[in-house]
């Protein structure tokens, strides 16, 4: 086989590329190790940053996310028993969208689907060869047939685990990386949210975040230790300390319970491979970085990666104009460590800490007044939160 660019991975990242690509008529082929059901229903987040979103409309494949998502102006912060709104529209002019990346990836299938694209489900790629040359090739496995494909390009879209990082020669990367001492145990319940808008809560017991997936589907998470085994809570356990950290001093709000229907505990960790490209292969999305959830980052940095490396692409096959390829891994790169620190703040703001001691609690509330109390501090918040214009 031999396309143009080889693109590993059936996520959002993936087959965003592949629709940019073919807008500028430049041919490409998806191999996805999983099937095409799994690909569709496997959850993942939620957030669309303002940039992101209008990307997909822009591209075409933004209708449903406009007609079905939310839009969301502000954010809810609640600590010491107070609630205490982000404006995030009036401190930047830009919100975000509330539209699940399971709603995005079935968009982004039905398209190329409908555009005759090259999708290969049940396609495990096996090796990367010859990326320093310029025809490497993507071995992989298809209908139980070995199979080579030929590229100008290939692009990594394949996940943390994925085979585009491990293919990268030792000598020529770097990785950083940084464990939390917790992660999420989250929540899908057939109930109707609480809540109009997200609400990040710190609590002396952890962190709580609700969320929601539609308008009879909530998402909710708890902070946990590292370890915690999903299992060892029960629905009823779940419900009682989501409401205990969410719960306001007057009594004003209240957590609506419904049937759980999936639960699940999500590891906290940042992550980031230098360089995100060598040679003819270059790395997207999670094969490159990893960040918190905390920040609503992870979704948005892997379409920003393609975004970028879209432009690249069309310049370098369109025009010649290798200079933006040349260039992506360090334009990729300062958006991901802006996008780590912020995560890093989110997260070690609004979480209890392993050790920490009532110095400690009386400076992370000291700052949490900030962010609500200064105009400055709250629009610092709001524009990384909502995503900031390409750097």
């Amino acid at each position: 086989m031999r396309t143009r660019v080889g693109i590993i991975g059936a996520g959002p990242a993936g087959l965003f590329l592949s629709h940019l690509l073919h807008l500028a008529g430049i041919e490409s082929v998806v191999l996805e190790r999983r099937d095409r059901v799994y690909c569709e229903q496997r959850q993942r987040a939620g957030i669309v940053e303002h940039g992101v979103a209008e990307a997909l409309t822009a591209a075409g494949v933004g209708e449903r996310m406009e007609r079905e998502g939310f839009r969301h102006d502000g954010i809810d912060l609640r600590f010491d028993g107070a609630s205490h709104r982000i404006d995030l529209a009036a401190l930047t002019g830009r919100s975000v969208r509330l539209y699940p990346q399971t709603e995005i990836v079935r968009d982004l299938i039905a398209r190329r689907t409908d555009d005759s694209g090259q999708l290969f489900f049940e396609a495990e790629a096996t090796a990367i060869d010859g990326i320093e040359t310029d025809r490497p090739r993507i071995r992989f496995t298809h209908e139980g047939e070995e199979q080579v494909l030929e590229c100008d390009y290939v692009v990594a879209c394949d996940g943390f685990h994925g085979i585009g990082r491990a293919s990268l020669p030792s000598d020529v990367i770097r990785t950083f990386e940084k464990v939390y001492p917790f992660g999420w145990l989250g929540i899908l319940a057939d109930v109707a949210p609480s809540c109009d808008e997200l609400i990040y809560a710190h609590h002396p017991n952890g962190f709580a975040l609700h969320s929601m997936r539609s308008e009879s589907v909530s998402r909710l998470y708890l902070q946990v230790p590292n370890g915690t085994d999903a299992a060892d809570w029960s629905d009823e356990q779940i419900w009682d300390e989501l409401s205990t950290r969410f719960a306001l001093r007057d009594g004003g709000w209240e957590l609506r319970r419904g049937p759980i229907t999936d639960k699940s505990v999500t590891p906290m960790r940042s992550f980031v491979t230098e360089p995100m490209r060598h040679g003819r292969l270059f790395l997207a999305g999670d094969a490159a970085h990893i960040v918190p959830p905390t920040g609503a980052k992870g979704l948005n940095l892997a379409m920003n990666d393609v975004m970028v490396l879209a432009e690249a692409l069309v310049a370098d096959q369109t025009r010649g104009d290798s200079g933006l390829l040349d260039a992506y891994s360090d334009t990729a790169l300062r958006r991901v460590w802006r996008a780590m620190h912020f995560s890093y703040w989110m997260t070690t703001l609004l979480h209890a800490q392993p050790g920490d001691d009532a110095f400690d609690a009386r400076l992370r509330l000291s700052h949490l007044r900030h962010i609500t109390d200064s105009p400055a501090a709250a629009t610092h918040l709001a524009q990384n939160y909502t995503g900031i214009p390409r750097i």
